[in-house]
């Protein structure tokens, strides 16, 4: 059984940064792709960005590219998202995700472990 937990959420001005990240246990971490979205009040859930299990590869939505950087450590099993130039809109909370099946699938919604999320607020 897969187990994450966020932290590092909080509130922030807009323009201002936060570094989430989400600690994984009960599985071989490298095993798996892992994932961030969010869901903003009164939306559904997007997908905001993915890292394969060896760290090689990542995928972002067009609303975190060239703004959000993912990252991993399999070391010690902890994904990251670190949020620059953040905006009102990105307020949410953010959840992380974990998914045998790679990147792609992680892309379209497909996590098969999901933590309970931790609130991103991004004030004007």
């Amino acid at each position: 059984q897969v187990t994450l937990a966020e932290a590092g959420g909080g509130q922030v001005q807009a323009g201002g940064s936060l570094r989430l990240s989400c600690r994984f246990s009960g599985r071989t971490f490298s095993t798996y792709a892992m994932g961030w979205f969010r869901r903003a009040p009164r939306k559904e859930r997007e997908f905001v960005a993915t890292i394969s299990g060896n760290g090689d590869s990542t995928s972002y939505s067009d609303s975190a590219k060239g703004r959000f950087t993912i990252s991993r450590d399999n070391a010690n099993p902890t994904v990251f998202l670190q949020m620059d130039s953040l905006k009102p809109d990105d307020t949410a909370v953010y959840y992380c995700a974990a998914s045998p099946f790679g990147i792609e699938a992680m892309a379209t919604g497909r996590g098969d472990y999901w933590g309970r999320g931790t609130q991103v607020t991004v004030s004007p």
